[in-house]
Formats: structure tokens, sequence, C-alpha cells
């Protein structure tokens, strides 16, 4: 699906209108511009969220049958173009393949599990309240819906939205990142493939100036949001000033405690794939290590040998393991965070900042940084760097540790390693964070469940996905019926009763 333009989708095919303005394109592993894309002016936006105006009033209408079938066909034709969606996140994003395909095979989980709507969205129904009054609810859709979707998983986070919105009968307008489209329009076309009228789903590319007019447009019902905390900051409070419903998950400084009982090979293992994986470009990924007591002298060595053995390349290569960053801004602004740590007083035991991928000189690579003697004090460790960048930080008590993870500011995700069972529920009933693993690194729900964090990593009052996803994308409606019967006649003024 090479394209020298990259345009938007309305009306079911790629807009052929001039576009106003272009944004490049960047192979990461290269540092070469690949293909420029088409960025939306608010007119633009006006004329697609028209177009998925003009289509909610049948989709709307659809069938839960029709609306099934039509998830079912399109969940076939990921799986069958699922290798050529991977390679997209490749060349655009620089995830090495394996990475790749897996962030669509969990995309493919919330697919899945919006195949399942007619179960999800049955109501409840309650005969007799008053006699012969039933009482009875329904879900039903908002109408036009959109999704504002980061560049770290350009294929996963737009499916945690837009099935299960299609599915219970909305229209959906996805602005993707602008700086790895490519995913969002081949999606498009597999949506068409599959039968999915035109306006349904939508591709709106662009920046802030697209941004900005989903958010103020009066015809747009509820927008989902993934991305960093000031921003989804920002989208909230901007959607629901102007009146709509918004999901806005934020970013993360993930922890990962470490207690002195745990196996070290499987920490280490853990803490290496959680902490370097994708570039750390993951809201999920383990940022801090937390070592209790004797852990860090154990645990240390083992993840430095891990880090030693890491092959940074670009995707082309089978032989990477970890992939560059998503633009060389994005690599220096890391690289300065590596540079502050030192400047603070942190060890560095590893550092990428000096690496150099033969053959691809200009790519933005930066390879693992790894700290010890980390304090909460440090720019390291209270900011989402967003990087392959790992701290570590001591402390001398399981309490000690809990604390930290309750005090800092985000709640994303958290996991601890040991193999006490005790130890274990204890925390996973005092830590107050979203999503917890234990002796699991990266605790993302599976699609059954819902995604996302407490405090300032959630805005909003439901997560992504999910049974919390179903309710986010409908409406409650209560229903209290009585059908015509003489006995019931006559004008009462009293205040109604329940007999």
């Amino acid at each position: 699906m090479t394209t020298d333009l990259i345009r938007h989708w309305i009306d079911g095919k790629l807009d052929e209108q001039p576009a106003e303005r272009h944004g490049d394109v960047f192979n990461p592993a290269t540092g070469a511009v690949q293909a420029r894309v088409a960025l939306a002016t608010p007119a633009l936006v006006d004329r697609a969220v028209a177009s998925a105006k003009a289509a909610s009033a049948s989709w709307k209408s659809a069938s839960l049958s029709k609306r099934t079938r039509i998830l079912f066909a399109f969940r076939e034709l990921v799986e069958r173009h699922k290798v050529e969606m991977a390679a997209l996140l490749t060349r655009e994003h620089g995830k090495v393949p394996s990475d790749a395909l897996g962030e669509v095979n969990r995309g493919l989980e919330v697919i899945e599990f919006a195949c399942g709507i007619a179960q999800l969205q049955k109501g409840e129904l309650s005969e007799n309240v008053s006699t012969e009054v039933d009482s009875y609810s329904l879900r039903q859709p908002l109408g036009v819906v959109a999704g504002i979707t980061p560049f770290n998983f350009p294929a996963m986070v737009p499916m945690w939205m837009y099935p299960i919105a299609i599915a219970c009968g909305n229209t959906f307008v996805l602005k993707p990142s602008e700086r790895d489209p490519s995913a969002a329009n081949f999606t498009a076309e597999l949506l068409r493939d599959a039968g999915l009228p035109p306006g349904v789903f939508t591709v709106v590319h662009g920046d802030k100036v697209a941004v900005d007019r989903l958010l103020e447009h009066p015809d747009v019902a509820a927008v989902s949001f993934v991305g960093s905390t000031p921003i989804a900051r920002y989208i909230y409070e901007t959607g629901t000033k102007h009146g709509k419903r918004v999901q806005a998950l934020g970013g993360a400084k993930n922890h990962m405690i470490v207690l002195p009982d745990a196996d070290m090979d499987l920490a280490a293992d853990a803490a290496v794939g959680a902490g370097y994986g994708s570039a750390g470009e993951r809201c999920m990924a383990i940022s801090l290590v937390v070592a209790v007591g004797a852990a860090a002298d154990k645990l240390i060595p083992k993840m430095l040998e891990r880090i030693a053995k890491l092959k940074t390349g670009p995707g082309s290569d089978p032989a990477s393991e970890m992939g560059p960053l998503i633009t060389a801004a994005h690599r220096d602004k890391v690289a300065g965070y590596v540079d502050a740590g030192v400047a603070a007083g942190a060890q560095l035991l590893a550092d990428g900042r000096q690496l150099k991928v033969p053959g691809h000189e200009n790519g933005f690579f930066l390879g693992p940084c790894l700290f010890d003697r980390v304090d909460p004090s440090m720019s390291i460790y209270q900011d989402e760097i967003f990087g392959p960048v790992l701290g570590v930080t001591r402390v001398d008590s399981y309490d000690q540790a809990i604390a930290l993870v309750n005090g800092n500011a985000y709640a994303n995700g958290v996991a601890l390693f040991t193999n006490d069972g005790g130890a274990a529920r204890k925390f996973q009933h005092e830590v107050e964070v979203g999503m917890v693993g234990i002796n699991v690194p990266i605790p993302v729900p599976m699609s059954y469940y819902s995604f996302g964090g407490w405090k300032a990593s959630l805005f909003g009052d439901l997560h992504m996905y999910g049974t919390d996803g179903v309710r986010f994308y409908t409406r409650g409606k209560v229903v209290t019926a009585r059908w015509p019967d003489p006995r019931f006649r006559g004008v009462d003024l009293g205040f109604p009763q329940n007999r």
C-alpha cells in the first residue's frame, strides 16, 4: 500500500480533493521521508463529520445480525492480512516484525469481543413493577463518535475503539497520528471489503487543527483519546466543555516492584522485555524497577547480561529485537533525559546514546539505557520518557515501595515480582493503580475486561474496550409501559404510586 500521498477516507473511499496542508511521514530506520500525509482543515473535518452523520441514521437502525456479520467478515480479513498490516507498522513506526504482529493480534481480540455485541447490548425487563406496568431498559448508540489515537500503536489502539463503537450502532471518525497514518487507511479498506456501508468509518488525517475541530463539532457526540497526560487533560476539558462524552487515557510511569524472594531470572527477563520492547514507546512499558532490600544487587547483573545481548536495528533485519524511535526530535528528547539523569547523580550502567546501526546511520536509533540509584526527585523518575530508558530505585522495605507507587501522579500499570502469595494479595489490595500485574510485567487486560489507569492516567469515568467500552458508546434508556385498560381510566392528580 505504498503511496506518495496518504489521503483522507471519506464516504467509503479515498478523498481526491486537493489537500491544502501536508505533513512528512518518515521511515524511522533510515531517517528518510517516505510519504506525505494530507492534513485536514476545519472544512475537511466538517465534510467528514457530515458524511458520518448522514450514514448514522441507517446504521443505527441496522439489525444486530447485520452488524455482527460485517464484524465477523472484518475479523477474517484482518486475520488474513495481518502480516501486511504489521509491515506498515514496521515501515512507519519502526517496530520489529514480531512486535508489530503482536500489536495487530491484540487488536484482533477486541474485534472478536465486538462480534458478541448482540449479547453485550441486551437490556433488562421487569414485569409488573406496578399493576400491569412493565419497565425495561435499552442501550442505544450515541451517533457520530470520534477517536484520536497515538503514534505508538497505530493499529491496536484504534481497534480498542471503533469495533465496539460501530458494533453498538455508531458511526466512527478516526484521527490517527500523522506520524504513522497508513494503518488507518488499510483498516478502512478492509472494513469496506467486509461490507461496511460508506460513512460508517471515516479517517481524517491531521494535527491539532483537526483535533480541535472534532472537539468543537456539534455533531460529534463522544471522543475517545489515548496519548500523553497533558494532551489527555486538554482533550477531556475541551470536549466536555462542548457537551461531549469523553474518555481520555493519559501517560504513565509504570513501576515494577521486585521483592528479595522473587525469581531473579524471571524478573530480569520481564524488566528488560517490558522496558525496551518497542524501544520503550509503550504506555504500559516498565520504566522503573523498585528493588526492595537485597534484590537490586541480585537483579542488576542479570539485567545487564540481557541488555548486552539485545540487538537494536531496523525491522527489515530479522535479527533486530528493538527498533528506532519515531522521530529524530523524540530521539534527541529521550537522549536529553539520559543526560539529565547523569547530571542529577544517577549511575548510568548501560549507555545507548552513541549507538550507530551500520547502514542506517541516519535512523532514529537509541540503544538501551539503564540507570541505578534513581532518586524520586530526578526528572528520569518523575517524567514519562517514552523511550528505552529504565531506572532502578532502591528501597529498604515493601512499605516504602508501595508508598512510592501510590504517591506517584500516574497510576496506569504496576507489577510485583515475588514468590510470596501473602505479599502478592496484600499488594493487589493496597496498590492504587488501575492495572496490576503479579509476576506479569505488562498487565494489559484481555478484551473482555477494560483498559485504563487511575489518577493522572485517565480523564473520564469509563475505561477502554470491554464492557466499559459498550457503556461508553451507548446511552441507557428506561421505558415504563402500560397498555390501555379501562380499569385505569380517569384523571388522578395524586403523586404516581406503585400499586
